[in-house]
């Protein structure tokens, strides 16, 4: 019996119950929202295929790491790859990708696919799982790590970030050190934990060097070109329009180039730009982008060695999951010049 329980799946037992993998998963997680009936039902499924809730640490690596993204076309995705895969692939593993599409994480499908295979642990960059798909993760005892730079900071879940504040902080202290005032700020969704901290970065640095906040110069964007130029053209339309603008994420800072060419606008005799990032075009762009770097692909191996690591160590601890944060820093190059007078 124990051989053949140990092949049994969660995805099994819900499809010979005729119930969802969330349901099962409820029962197993002792919650109330089942009914009686279909609490019975599933209990007895699991007792005649002699299903054994796995354990902490009580299963051997089978060597895949689930990844769920954002998108797949953005160029920083590729920095992030880069980083699992080369972490994935010194501990003998590889990684599983799912585009979750800006969408919560964890549709019925690829929940039932997890479900029905193991997996080692899950990354999570998004900016936020279903609730259903977190309910099956924890019945699973799968680890699970959210990579900062899209999602935000659960305290269920252990973390990779970056210095999203002194990154933001470093970004506009250079741009007041070259004589702007009126400095523009793109970020990215409100709700995103990164956002904030880029906007509370450039809000300190205005508020040491004396300057006050214009709210009209404070901009939520979605981290893409498109919305970089949407939110530049309100700024460039005001009737003190700035000159400088700090865009939260270098797919932003083109939109603002796009904008300043349709102007007429030169960077940065006319208009200096600081982008947050530091992908692979920043230096192809005309002129080169000054941009906040962050360790993308160090932040992804990190992310997959803790998932692996939790496979190791599993109930051995109770402490809270681990919380690592990566440095920035400011990448100087030609998008960024005195203001213009």
């Amino acid at each position: 019996m124990d051989r053949i329980s140990s092949r049994v799946t969660i995805a099994e037992i819900a499809e010979q119950a005729g119930v969802s993998v969330p349901t099962v998963s409820k029962v197993l997680n002792g919650r109330s929202d089942v009914a009686e009936a279909t609490r019975l039902r599933v209990q007895q499924v699991m007792a005649d295929r002699g299903y054994q809730r796995r354990k902490p640490g009580t299963l051997r690596r089978v060597g895949l790491v689930d990844m769920v993204l954002p998108t797949l076309d953005s160029p920083w995705i590729v920095e992030v790859l880069r980083g699992a895969e080369a972490e994935a692939r010194k501990a003998g593993a590889q990684v599983v990708l799912t585009s979750a599409e800006d969408g919560p994480a964890g549709d019925r499908q690829w929940l039932d696919r997890l479900a029905s295979r193991r997996s080692d642990g899950l990354v999570l960059v998004v900016s936020e799982a279903a609730p259903e798909a977190v309910e099956q993760l924890a019945a699973l005892h799968t680890p699970i790590v959210l990579l900062d730079p899209v999602g935000g900071s659960d305290p269920s879940f252990a973390t990779v970030g970056a210095t999203n504040w002194a990154g933001g902080l470093s970004a506009v202290e250079h741009l007041v050190s070259l004589g702007h005032r009126r400095i523009g700020v793109i970020s990215g969704r409100p709700q995103l934990v990164c956002s904030q901290e880029r906007i509370e970065g450039y809000r300190a640095a205005l508020g040491r060097a004396g300057i006050p906040v214009d709210d009209d110069l404070v901009h939520f964007g979605d981290f893409r070109p498109r919305g970089g130029r949407l939110c530049a053209q309100q700024m460039l339309d005001l009737p003190d329009p700035p000159t400088a603008i700090f865009a939260g994420s270098d797919m932003q800072a083109v939109g603002v180039y796009q904008e300043a060419s349709v102007r007429g606008l030169r960077i940065p005799e006319d208009l200096s730009v600081v982008g947050f990032d530091d992908i692979a075009f920043c230096e192809h762009m005309t002129p080169q982008l000054t941009t906040v770097r962050q360790p993308l692909a160090r932040m992804a191996s990190e992310a997959v060695r803790l998932v692996l690591a939790a496979e190791d160590t599993a109930g051995a601890t109770g402490a809270p999951p681990p919380r690592v944060e990566l440095a920035t820093h400011l990448v100087l190059r030609e998008s960024t010049g005195p203001a213009p007078d």
